[in-house]
């Protein structure tokens, strides 16, 4: 980020697809960003150019959208040229990205950036089809392809052999053929950790070759084998060469290659048309058709390709002069995308840099069977009606659609809805909810929010988007909740709202609530369109009743579920100590003040309560609640910093001692093998240093953390706590015996049933808690401390505020209990982004996503019935994947006839059964008496509203 805050950007045409990418490129956070655009705002731009206003009509678009597109970023220089092209101008920035350009110059600019070592991309989309070039130079080493984090796996044997191979305990390692790993920890074949990179072959899920290790020593234990990035060379083509070269061209839709082809020729041709007529085909116009396919025609006598498909040169020829929010928005972010590889690679090699794509969005052949009514002009449509006609205009406005979600997909989608008037006629309305408020974090890819929003309680993320999107079209009929959905919200969205609905958008960033929205959607049998992200990667899908499959159920189980064992004794990854910061954190500053609460709520029946979960979880809660509320309460500061020092010691001290009293370093198993081999890294004990950074920094975080709850005020002052430590008392440890260490989860959960751990602890403690009910004074009936949530919902919460102690705990809890098994440590940066299960998200990926998810949604309100008409859309903008997909079917169910048996179906939600003609079908007697069933044909039963129910023939 800060190496891409150093570059200029250039970007030329501020129509729909310009304000895109000039948008993205803004929040992505770049030096400066120039926009140039000689143009004056018309009508026909408002169909997708977002930050214009009616105001503006007859002005400078490039002007007239300096203001929103400032606002974007304040520490981006944004600038306005209102003159014509000029090399003298582009000489100016490492970046120029060329839109609504003609292909005269994009050569001749081509030719002047490609000598001058200036980046340009070429971007540019007409109706329903759009394209985009890079140009990046002679050749280029990139240093990291594709920005992945390098995948590793823990060694169990290497064979002294040629070539040596290597076996992991991981089931799959990850690796690929041809990938180069570097060899570290490795005991006893000791020359593998300075040997340096080795080039690898795959042999099994589990396994891979190295090289010759029949010299070496032999292998005793240990190890960790890191994939190592290799650097990539990228040769590039100018413009003018590029154009003639096939092996350029990216397939988006692999069904459709004679199509791709066919539209890269079309393309050229297109400024051939406006170069001898002065204009774009007219919508429909079959002589301007006729036209471009005879050019089209005459190029490919030198592209000489096998087959041209001149439908969708006349598709083309007859939306081209269209212009469509959802193509720009999808064009759009992945352009923005090379803008910042372009501005990264520039100083720092990051990510594989794309060369030439021809993008085609599969939607022209459903086009040309539709009869268009007769255009509007002077409306904010015009773009739009240009290529679907005023007819399907009105059936847009008419729409009544339900987000969920005003994130950075709900912006994008919102943003979308407006400009292209889904629901802002007679009748049409758009209801969201998002029950967050807007937080500093969001501003970099949630573009409808602004830093005067942050922390305001009464600007909540739906009520915020719902007023901005209202200023992009003041026809918007838009209601703004701030409900979370979930089965408690179902009063107000039940079975009347739902079936109001003409179809349902998930901008949700959670699996649990998607399946619960899929399986509302599937119940009230509404589409619903869902969209996804993973910082460059991301996926769209369309969800259809009756044609396509649903999102389905949440998969049971997490495959990257960490073991308790391995958290609690045997860690060998920094993942596995940040978890484990994450449960410290969680036990003793949110779950200990919470029971103390409930005590305080409820004294009279909390023991009783307390008692009936087991004695396990029982002991647990009221050592709680007495360090809470007896003896060990903080009575002032120095109490927390002493606290918080004996934690210190029972953590990386007491508890490792106790583990290796259990385990000594050299103990063997059953088998006659080291304990302490493979995963199972051997521990050492710390000790306590104050002049060491790290063991304060979990001082004064643990102290600070303590005395916030029971409203102590706390210091950064290392020097004055370290005179507070000179006093603090540290009792002795002498490891027990009787201790019982798990090896497993299943030894764990079996001694938590079996109650084995008997009244020794939780006689005296309950009698504490009694006789501290019995004695306190009445001050302390009122009193509540205060429980920290370290994350919302899976997410990273943090209040955005990194001075609160909850990274500084994090960090120093995690990298000594990794300097205690000798695991290497991580920064702050990396242990944040880890522990906080921070999702990376970024407004390239978000804005294309959105596009793809609305270009269904033209579809759905087309009433497409066929599957082959939809498709599901798959990302990654940092290697130049882009593949479009024909959705799969929905399960279907058959049931024998009579003269079989009697069968039984179990119903969920809305399923399409096939029966044969002349057997009756029924529902069961214990049916629910919400049950409908409708035989719309012979042999197709459909169950209307069915939430769990039986059918019997």
């Amino acid at each position: 980020m800060r190496r891409m805050g150093t570059a200029n950007v250039l970007i030329a045409g501020m129509r729909g697809l310009g304000v895109e990418i000039a948008k993205n490129v803004i929040l992505s956070g770049v030096k400066s960003v120039t926009v140039q655009d000689e143009g004056l705002a018309e009508w026909m731009d408002f169909s997708s150019q977002f930050f214009l206003l009616a105001s503006h009509l007859g002005q400078n678009r490039a002007l007239s959208s300096l203001s929103q597109l400032s606002a974007l970023n304040p520490h981006v220089h944004v600038n306005a040229h209102t003159g014509p092209l000029k090399e003298t101008l582009l000489q100016q920035f490492q970046v120029v990205v060329l839109t609504d350009s003609s292909l005269d110059d994009q050569q001749r600019f081509g030719t002047f950036c490609h000598s001058n070592g200036i980046k340009l991309i070429v971007a540019d989309t007409k109706g329903l089809c759009g394209q985009l070039f890079c140009d990046f130079g002679e050749e280029f080493e990139v240093l990291d392809a594709d920005g992945e984090t390098p995948a590793s796996a823990m060694i169990d044997h290497i064979t002294k052999a040629d070539p040596g191979v290597v076996t992991c305990f991981e089931q799959r390692h990850g690796f690929v053929d041809g990938s180069t790993v570097s060899l570290s920890e490795v005991c006893g074949m000791t020359k593998l950790n300075s040997y340096g990179p080795v080039d690898i072959k795959v042999l099994g899920p589990d396994s891979f070759s190295i090289c010759d290790t029949s010299s070496f020593s032999e292998y005793e234990k240990g190890g960790v084998a890191t994939e190592v990035k290799k650097s990539k060379i990228l040769q590039f083509k100018p413009l003018d060469e590029a154009l003639v070269d096939p092996e350029l061209l990216v397939m988006t839709d692999y069904g459709k290659m004679t199509k791709h082809q066919t539209l890269h020729l079309a393309f050229q041709a297109l400024h051939g048309f406006v170069k001898r007529v002065g204009r774009l085909p007219l919508p429909r116009s079959q002589s301007d058709a006729e036209l471009l396919v005879a050019m089209v025609t005459e190029l490919n006598k030198v592209s000489q390709l096998d087959q041209l498909d001149e439908g969708v040169v006349q598709s083309l020829s007859f939306t081209a002069c269209g212009d469509l929010a959802p193509v720009n928005a999808f064009i759009g972010g992945l352009a923005a995308q090379e803008v910042m590889k372009e501005a990264m690679f520039y100083l720092s090699g990051k990510f594989s840099i794309g060369m030439c794509w021809w993008i085609f969005i599969p939607y022209l052949s459903a086009l040309t069977t539709a009869l268009l009514s007769l255009l509007q002009r002077g409306s904010r449509y015009d773009g739009q009606t240009a290529v679907f006609g005023s007819g399907f205009q009105e059936r847009l406005g008419e729409q009544k659609y339900f987000l969920v979600g005003a994130g950075a997909i709900g912006c994008e989608l919102l943003k979308n809805f407006a400009l292209i008037g889904l629901g802002a006629g007679e009748g049409g309305h758009i209801t969201v909810t998002d029950m967050d408020s807007i937080e500093r974090s969001n501003l970099n890819r949630q573009f409808l929010f602004r830093s005067q929003d942050i922390g305001v309680r009464e600007k909540q993320k739906s009520e915020v988007a719902a007023q901005a999107v209202r200023v992009m079209n003041p026809n918007m009929n838009i209601t703004a909740h701030q409900n979370h959905l979930d089965p408690d919200s179902e009063q107000v969205y039940g079975h009347t709202f739902f079936m109001g609905l003409d179809g349902v958008a998930a901008a949700l960033d959670n699996v649990e609530a998607r399946v619960y929205l899929d399986g509302r959607c599937v119940q009230h049998q509404r589409p619903m369109l869902e969209g996804g992200t993973l910082g460059s990667k991301g996926h769209s899908l369309v969800v259809v009743p009756h044609l396509t499959e649903s999102y389905g159920p949440a998969k049971t189980g997490s495959q990257n579920a960490i073991p308790l064992c391995t958290l609690k004794n045997f860690p060998h990854r920094i993942e596995h100590t940040l978890q484990w910061a994450r449960d410290q954190f969680e036990g003793l500053y949110k779950q200990a003040a919470e029971h103390v609460n409930l005590y305080f709520r409820d004294s009279a029946g909390f023991l009783e309560r307390t008692l009936g979960r087991g004695e396990a979880e029982a002991l647990e809660v009221l050592e709680c609640v007495w360090g809470g509320v007896g003896g060990q309460r903080p009575q002032g500061w120095e109490d927390c910093v002493g606290w918080a020092r004996r934690q210190w010691e029972t953590l990386y001290n007491n508890d490792i001692a106790q583990l290796l009293h259990c385990f000594p370093s050299d103990q063997l198993t059953s088998s006659g093998l080291p304990f302490w081999s493979g995963a199972k890294r051997c521990p050492h004990p710390l000790t306590f240093d104050p002049s060491n950074t790290t063991h304060m920094d979990y001082v004064v975080a643990a102290a600070n953390l303590y005395g916030q709850i029971y409203g102590i005020v706390g210091t950064r002052d290392c020097s004055a706590i370290r005179s507070i430590l000179e006093r603090v008392h540290i009792p002795a440890f002498t490891p027990k015996s009787t201790v019982k260490i798990h090896l497993t989860d299943k030894e764990m959960e079996e001694e938590r049933e079996s109650g084995n751990l008997g009244d020794l602890f939780l006689r005296p403690l309950c009698y504490s808690v009694f006789l501290f009910h019995l004695t306190r004074h009445s001050t302390l009936w009122i009193l509540k401390v205060n429980a920290f949530m370290y994350y919302k919902e899976d997410q990273l919460c943090l209040q955005d505020d990194d001075n609160n102690f909850h990274i500084d705990y994090i960090v120093a809890a995690s990298n000594l209990r990794a300097e205690n098994y000798d695991i290497p440590t991580a920064d702050r940066h990396k242990s944040k982004l880890i522990a906080g299960r921070i999702i990376p998200a970024i407004a390239t990926t978000t804005a294309a996503v959105a596009g793809l998810m609305c270009v269904e949604l033209y579809k759905l309100v087309q009433g497409h019935r066929k599957i082959s008409s939809y498709r599901s859309g798959y990302i990654n903008l940092a290697v130049q994947y882009c593949v479009l997909s024909e959705p799969l079917g929905p399960q279907r169910f058959t049931v024998s006839d009579r003269s079989a048996h009697t069968p039984t179906v179990l119903i969920r939600g809305v399923v399409s059964i096939q029966v044969r003609q002349g057997v009756t079908v029924h529902p069961h007697t214990t049916a629910p008496p919400c049950l409908e069933l409708c035989l719309h044909n012979p042999g197709d039963l459909q169950c209307i509203k069915a939430p769990k129910c039986e059918a019997r023939e």
